[in-house]
């Protein structure tokens, strides 16, 4: 690793890092509410911190059915490196090796904490009027609590009075968010969010639609108050994201990633990037970084657009100037493959 360093310090001028994905921070770290400190309210408490970690990991609900964690989920303590009483709640730090090196045994497909960022245009409506939430507001803690819960990065407007006027129901409710685009730019996000929540006899209920480069997801969510809607609409969108990015064993296949445009900073950013998908550098030669991955092409693709990194064309295979040419009618003669696929990127 220092060499690595000094080669990459020597070899390259430092450069800032993309702005858009993040590395979620608290991942392993979940907080539950909690009825009392009794052992009984602490082990439900418990048991749901453990359900919101396989979710937050493996982006699906379903994965909590897997029959291979049946016992972690008698017992998530054997997960758990400590947990504490705040308020009304119970915040649970599982170990993170542990943690992960289970789920992957009991073969659950897991999700980097390196996710794209969310831009989130979330109007409220009720019989007060609208109200578009903004970053300082009061209004924003549910948003914020519902995005740490289901380990997203979240980013909401300042919601000034020129975005007021931008985020109308008709520009949420849109099937395309072109309306929304000009005042999302200088926010630097992956994926834009607009939510129009209204109130009705007592219940919240969301009109959603997430825009992730050509993806569009869409939905419709009903909860009993401000909070759990926001946690259901988060759940839902992370559900909808998991799966581009989701690192399952033994799928995918062995390839040789080339990046191109490395600095110091770069190479720690783009580590992190691809530790989910068992990276080892290889090689490293002027600003070129050369690892082998175990991914699909779609996956890393997901993945490194994310971090700004755009794919280079396909090199052509080079020609011996001294092979003879073929004799015409004789069988053509055997290509030599590169043992991996090789993808190419660069900044």
């Amino acid at each position: 690793m220092r060499l690595i360093a000094r080669l990459l310090m020597v070899c390259l001028p430092l450069s800032s890092l993309p702005a858009f994905a993040e590395t979620v921070s608290g991942l392993y770290q979940v907080r539950e509410p909690v009825a009392s400190q009794q052992p009984a309210d602490r082990d439900q408490a418990l048991n749901r911190a453990l359900e919101t970690l396989v979710i937050r990991l493996a982006g699906d609900a379903k994965a909590l059915d897997n029959p291979a964690l049946a016992e972690v989920r008698k017992n998530p303590q054997q997960l758990i490196s400590q947990f504490g009483y705040e308020g009304q709640s119970l915040l649970v730090d599982f170990d993170p090796v542990t943690s992960e090196r289970t789920l992957r045994q009991a073969g659950v497909p897991l999700w980097g904490a390196n996710r794209p960022v969310i831009l989130g245009w979330w109007l409220n409506q009720s019989s007060e009027g609208a109200s578009l939430v903004g970053d300082a507001q009061e209004a924003a803690k549910p948003l914020r609590d519902a995005a740490q819960h289901r380990g997203l990065p979240l980013r909401l407007p300042l919601a000034d009075l020129s975005e007021q006027l931008v985020a109308t129901p008709e520009a949420l409710v849109a099937t395309d968010p072109e309306a929304l685009r000009p005042a999302s730019e200088r926010y630097s996000a992956d994926a834009l969010l607009a939510v129009l929540a209204s109130e009705a006899d007592g219940k919240w209920k969301a009109q959603w639609h997430l825009w992730l480069g050509d993806n569009r997801d869409q939905g419709t969510l009903e909860a009993a108050d401000q909070g759990a809607l926001a946690d259901a609409v988060l759940l839902a969108v992370s559900q909808r994201l998991a799966p581009r990015f989701v690192v399952a064993a033994g799928v995918g296949q062995s390839q040789i990633l080339e990046v191109k445009g490395a600095d110091l900073a770069r190479y720690a950013e783009l580590s992190r990037a691809l530790e989910p998908f068992g990276a080892r550098l290889v090689q490293v030669e002027g600003d070129l970084l050369r690892y082998q991955v175990n991914a699909s092409s779609e996956q890393l693709r997901a993945q490194l657009a994310l971090n700004g990194l755009q794919e280079s064309p396909a090199e052509a295979a080079p020609v011996d100037a001294g092979q003879a040419p073929a004799t015409p009618g004789a069988a053509p003669a055997p290509q030599v493959q590169p043992r991996d696929p090789v993808l190419r990127f660069h900044w």
